[in-house]
């Protein structure tokens, strides 16, 4: 069966800025992010090679607003702008990925959860599997039959029966999970006090959100009060944490075929990164010269790891 391998590029970018130390080249451009993010594309896709990657894109965040910032003004006013040094390795990224085949998609107006959704759902209506790899909890919504998310950093994978282990409801009710327990990361309120035990059992008893607002006036105690007063925003929440299956899109899934590497972009990337081993890989020596380039860019990660 095809399989699409969909990466969360956002939530990598971030994850890979705050787990590595402030590495520099000699110039003192960061590259720690870069470094990050390859080592997780390359893993990935030496993980998955042996089955078969027929479809593939790496998706990232559009700068500006969205249709949640139009719902919902508070939506994401907590978080602190981006790091200079973070914002100077973007572009860059940008160029290395797409250099190594893999196609890139950036979406104005909607967030990369939603341009994965979408892709997701017309994937697997294709009958094609999908892996979306992500550390964003956000995204168990999607996981169906042929649908299961992967994480490179806790190597954890959740299908369906992972996610109710996880989340003690069924992807189907994740949203309603979400809504109640709210999202600090993005800056939606759930119920006050409510967490993740109280919003499972709640669900199991009620069914499901809309079960647990009408069933609002004979929760009893504190929680109770806190729910009340929270019914008013709840419908806003379950709209801002669904993610949207159905944009209209740049790219069909068609033309997410992986792509031939670009060998002297890669060059060029890096030597002025000072990515060495992996520009050793790229140049090859002696008899390894005579490597393909595609073994060249999903051959194993330990040389990557030093880079």
């Amino acid at each position: 069966m095809p399989t699409l391998l969909l990466v969360d590029g956002s939530s990598y970018l971030y994850r890979a800025f705050h787990a590595l130390p402030d590495l520099r080249t000699t110039q003192s451009e960061p590259t720690g992010a870069i470094h990050g993010v390859l080592n997780m594309l390359r893993r990935l896709e030496s993980d998955h090679q042996a089955a078969g990657i027929d479809y593939k894109a790496c998706v990232f965040d559009a700068k500006g607003r969205t249709f949640r910032d139009d719902w919902y003004a508070l939506y994401k006013a907590n978080r602190p702008p981006m790091p200079d040094d973070l914002v100077r390795q973007i572009e860059p990224l940008h160029r290395a990925i797409a250099a190594l085949g893999w196609p890139l998609l950036v979406v104005d107006g909607v967030e990369a959860d939603d341009v994965i959704g979408t892709l997701a759902t017309q994937a697997a209506a294709q009958g094609i599997q999908v892996v979306v790899s992500t550390g964003d909890k956000d995204l168990a919504q999607l996981v169906g039959p042929q649908v299961r998310l992967v994480n490179t950093m806790s190597n954890e994978t959740l299908d369906e029966a992972g996610v109710v282990s996880r989340f003690g409801v069924p992807a189907g009710r994740i949203v309603d999970y979400l809504a109640l327990v709210g999202d600090t990361v993005d800056n939606i309120p759930g119920v006050d006090k409510v967490g993740a035990k109280t919003a499972v059992r709640w669900l199991q008893q009620y069914g499901s959100l809309d079960g647990v607002i009408a069933a609002a006036a004979g929760i009893g105690g504190a929680v109770g009060d806190n729910l009340r007063r929270a019914l008013d925003f709840l419908p806003l929440a379950r709209r801002l944490v669904t993610v949207r299956c159905d944009l209209e899109l740049p790219l069909t899934l068609a033309e997410l075929q992986p792509r031939a590497l670009d060998r002297e972009r890669l060059l060029e990337l890096f030597r002025h990164y000072e990515m060495r081993s992996w520009l050793r890989e790229i140049q090859g020596d002696g008899a390894a010269g005579t490597r393909s380039r595609t073994t060249a860019a999903t051959s194993s990660t330990r040389a990557s790891a030093k880079a």
